[in-house]
């Protein structure tokens, strides 16, 4: 009986083993057969592996006989430990084939590195390679934030505006960490600034716009940046606004107000002094009412005291009515009148 067993169990082992070379074969022998003829062998082992792995083994195969045919020695665990931390191996081998077409030395390793910094910025380690090929033109400022050109203000006052275009390559050694494309254009337009705010009439600045290009390249706004600047052209530049004439319409406005607002307060300084004094006449007015009113008082005290006589009376009406005349004819008021 255990004799008939152990036979059958190697059978079916034998057909185990049949069965599971078979279905190698079939899924992997023709990726392994096309890589073979292509010169770019991948063993069977490192197939297995990376359908393990979860790995799209026939991209990976497919991208190394790209790299070998373009004469890149790129091997699949390479491939592969790339595709797993997130990279694309078709960019990165078509980067290496255009950089080693273009003369340009570009290792695996620091292609990989570059298309991984760039997986967040929306840029590809192929266009950086092809931007370090044919440079490109970047606009300064950027139409896409709305501005088409960058206004600044030379001492005479006058502002101008300008529109410029610089032409960058990638500097693929410094790449990885340099500021792109929006610390270009900000610096670029904090050059054009100073340029013609150094000017000292805008004229300069119409005669000789070249000026502004030396100025920018001067300062080395490349620096720290993905980009090496080959060139700053100036696109366009014209007058913009009289900014010193109307700031001096507009403090001259303001003095006008000022003066204004203090001739107010003086003149209402005057009115109320005016009124204080106004008043001021009315109460010595009544002081004199008053003490006039004591005079009858006084007089009828001093007949009844013996002080004053019917004679020295009607002598003191003689005074008055003499005075009163006097006045009348001399166009005063009547004293006794009042």
């Amino acid at each position: 009986m255990d004799s008939n067993i152990f036979p059958l169990i190697l059978t079916v082992i034998a057909v185990l083993i049949a069965l599971f070379v078979g279905f190698v074969l079939l899924k992997f022998f023709n990726t392994w057969l096309r890589a073979l003829l292509s010169g770019a062998p991948v063993g069977w082992g490192a197939l297995i592996g990376m359908a393990i792995r979860k790995v799209p083994y026939t991209e990976v195969v497919n991208e190394r006989i790209t790299a070998v045919k373009a004469g890149q020695e790129v091997s699949t665990s390479q491939l592969e430990a790339h595709y797993l931390a997130g990279g694309d191996i078709n960019n990165v081998i078509l980067a290496l084939i255009a950089a080693d077409k273009a003369g340009i030395d570009l290792t695996y390793e620091h292609a990989c590195s570059i298309d991984l910094a760039t997986k967040d910025t929306g840029k590809t380690v192929l266009e950086a390679v092809r931007t370090s090929i044919n440079p490109k033109v970047i606009d300064c400022p950027n139409p896409a934030a709305g501005l088409t050109k960058i206004t600044a203000v030379a001492k005479d006052g006058i502002s101008v505006n300008v529109r410029a275009r610089v032409t960058v390559r990638t500097n693929l050694a410094n790449f990885i960490g340099g500021a792109l494309e929006e610390t270009i254009i900000a610096r670029t337009g904090e050059g054009i600034v100073t340029s013609v705010g150094s000017a000292e009439s805008y004229k300069q600045v119409l005669e000789n716009p070249d000026a502004i290009s030396r100025l920018v390249l001067e300062k080395g706004i490349d620096a720290s940046t993905a980009f090496e600047i080959l060139s700053i052209d100036i696109a366009d530049v014209d007058v913009a606004d009289n900014v010193g004439a109307r700031l001096q319409a507009e403090q001259a406005e303001a003095d006008k107000q000022i003066a204004q607002a203090n001739a107010e307060v003086r003149r209402a300084a005057a009115v109320a002094q005016e009124q204080e004094m106004a008043a001021r006449t009315q109460e010595m007015r009544a002081k004199v009412v008053a003490a006039e009113a004591e005079i009858p008082m006084a007089i009828a005290e001093a007949f009844r005291s013996g002080n004053l006589g019917v004679m020295d009376y009607v002598k003191y009406n003689n005074v008055q009515a003499d005075t009163d005349m006097r006045n009348s004819i001399a166009g005063e008021p009547n004293t006794s009148e009042e």
